[in-house]
């Protein structure tokens, strides 16, 4: 007659208590194999939301228009040709389905205020930008259609800017002057914080308009972006249609299209689900790394159970000798097994959510820690021990009584 299963447990668990420092060193390999897994694939999953969130933040409505160079020959491919006229013609041919567009003429340039200097981000742009790109003001004004046609030399500063040449972002430089290689510009206003978004600082920048970026500050009579905003989402295949359609015409371009445009048009939804596909597979990459750290720690399970069979070969002709079957010695040492690696688990767990979440709460993500994951790495934890501990359980079953009594 077999023993209870709550009788196993005890019995499980009097055996490891007798040893405790060798069953901790046991259950350190699953400690870590368990935190490793949920550290990386929870770390993943925060880096992916926070990538989703800062391109959402732009809006899914979002196309892009940027110079390229044709895929087919050309004899002078010559310089990008993309304009702030094609921006205003994609406004004022497609009123109903283009709610907003915004040029940028950007690039890195130095700056200088009083006795600090720095380089910085700078975009040449135009009123839309800050609905187009969702960037609203925390001082001051925005530059405006007066500033862009008259070329003045107003600027909006981030408050990563505002921070470095003032000390302190909370400070109003506005009528100040800042210089921009060399040409003095007026501060008319502050960006609110839009802080770390994919990778870089989204406040260190500095605003002009985008006739005086391209003739003062860059030299160049192109734009390098075309932001533009649709109606919907559901109008944004019919807008890339429109726009393509729109700048082949201006740009003479001849077939065969799309090889021979000069133009590639974006938007966030693909973006978005390319850095999705990124996260992902990058995700499963680190959990798998991490796996192998289990498959460690399960072997280390199985010679623990090895030794302890063989030292407890005896208690084994003993307890067979009182009557215990087959059944009962395999389920006492898969029980303990499985004991181990279950606490090992669950202390691996503990410590990959609290690290996890510090790390993330730390640098600013999200914290996302799926229950699939701590689910998943439960059920694993507990069935290491007992696939690793079943040949040890196996071999203690399969002891003849009165050869285990014999052992010395």
């Amino acid at each position: 007659m077999g023993l209870p299963m709550p009788e196993s447990l005890r019995i499980a668990w009097r055996a490891l208590s007798t040893n405790k420092m060798r069953a901790g060193l046991t259950m350190l390999g699953i400690v870590i194999g368990i935190f490793a897994v949920i550290a990386m694939i929870s770390m993943g999953q925060s880096a992916s939301a926070m990538v989703t969130n800062q391109i959402t933040k732009l809006g899914t409505n979002l196309l892009f228009v940027m110079p390229t160079s044709p895929r087919v020959r050309r004899e002078s491919p010559g310089p990008p040709t993309l304009t702030p006229d094609d921006a205003r013609l994609i406004h004022e041919r497609f009123p109903s389905d283009v709610v907003g567009v915004a040029p940028q003429a950007d690039g890195q340039a130095k700056i200088k205020m009083g006795d600090k200097d720095a380089t910085t981000q700078i975009i040449g742009t135009t009123a839309n930008y800050v609905t187009v790109n969702n960037s609203p003001l925390r001082n001051g004004r925005f530059i405006t259609d007066e500033d862009v046609n008259g070329r003045t030399k107003v600027a909006v500063l981030g408050e990563s800017v505002v921070k470095h040449m003032l000390g302190d972002k909370t400070l109003k430089p506005i009528g100040r002057s800042i210089s921009i290689n060399r040409v003095s510009f007026r501060i008319i206003g502050v960006m609110a914080s839009k802080g770390q978004g994919l990778g870089q600082d989204q406040d260190d920048m500095v605003i002009i308009p985008v006739t005086t970026a391209m003739r003062r500050v860059y030299n160049q009579t192109f734009v390098n972006v075309i932001s533009v905003q649709c109606a919907s989402p559901e109008s944004m295949p019919l807008v890339t249609d429109e726009i393509s359609s729109l700048l082949r015409r201006r740009h003479h371009l001849h077939p065969p299209f799309p090889d021979s445009d000069d133009f590639a048009v974006g938007n966030m939804a693909t973006i978005l689900s390319a850095m999705g596909n990124v996260t992902t597979v990058l995700t499963g990459l680190l959990g798998g790394l991490a796996t192998i750290s289990l498959l460690v720690g399960g072997i280390g399970i199985m010679n623990i159970m090895l030794v302890s069979v063989t030292e407890r070969t005896r208690e084994i002709g003993l307890r067979k000798a009182l009557g215990a079957t087959r059944t009962d010695i395999l389920i006492q040492f898969l029980m303990e097994s499985a004991l181990l690696s279950l606490i090992g688990g669950v202390i691996g767990m503990a410590l990959g959510i609290g690290v996890v979440a510090a790390i993330v709460s730390m640098i600013g993500w999200p914290v996302v820690i799926s229950p699939w994951v701590v689910i998943v790495a439960a059920l694993v934890s507990a069935g290491i021990g007992v696939i690793f501990g079943s040949y040890p359980a196996a071999k203690a079953a399969k002891l003849s009584p009165i050869d285990a009594l014999r052992f010395e």
